[in-house]
C-alpha cells in the first residue's frame, strides 16, 4: 500500500477487546484493514450524497407478493425512473416471499427517490440501500 501512515488510538479496554472479536468474527486479517474499510464505508456514504457525478447502488428488498397489484406498483415505480435501474433480480423465497435487487445508476438523488418511494410501499417488508460511488479508489 503506497504512502502508509501510523496513527495512535485511545480506547477503552473492553471497546477495543469487543473490535478485536468483531474483526475475527469477520475475518478481516487485521485492525488496521478492518478499520480502513470502516473508514472508506463511511467516506463513500458521506460523499455520496454529495456528489454531483451518477453513483451507484444497490437496494434489496422482501415483499409478500399476495399484496393486491404490489408488483405492478414496484414495476411502475421502476419505470417511473427510467435510466437508473440498470438490472434487477427477483427470487421466490417461500409462497408469500419475495426478494428483488436493484443495481442503480443514477443521481444521488434519484436514487434516494426510487428507494424510499419502493420501500415506503404497503407490502414491502424489509429494504436496504447500499452506495457506492464508481470512482471508490477512496
Amino acid at each position: 500500500m503506497p504512502d502508509l501512515m501510523r496513527f495512535g488510538v485511545s480506547i477503552e479496554k473492553s471497546l477495543l477487546q469487543e473490535f478485536d472479536r468483531w474483526v475475527g468474527k469477520h475475518n478481516w486479517a487485521n485492525r488496521s484493514e478492518a478499520i480502513r474499510d470502516i473508514i472508506r464505508d463511511h467516506l463513500v456514504v458521506d460523499s455520496w450524497g454529495e456528489s454531483q457525478d451518477d453513483v451507484t447502488a444497490t437496494l434489496t428488498y422482501v415483499y409478500d407478493h399476495h399484496v393486491t397489484d404490489l408488483q405492478a406498483r414496484l414495476t411502475s415505480l421502476q419505470h417511473d425512473h427510467e435510466g437508473s435501474v440498470l438490472s434487477t433480480m427477483h427470487v421466490h423465497l417461500d409462497h408469500h416471499n419475495c426478494i428483488e435487487v436493484l443495481v442503480m445508476k443514477a443521481k444521488a438523488s434519484e436514487i434516494q427517490a426510487l428507494t424510499d418511494s419502493i420501500l415506503g410501499t404497503r407490502g414491502v417488508k424489509h429494504g436496504a440501500l447500499v452506495r457506492s460511488i464508481p470512482e471508490a479508489g477512496i
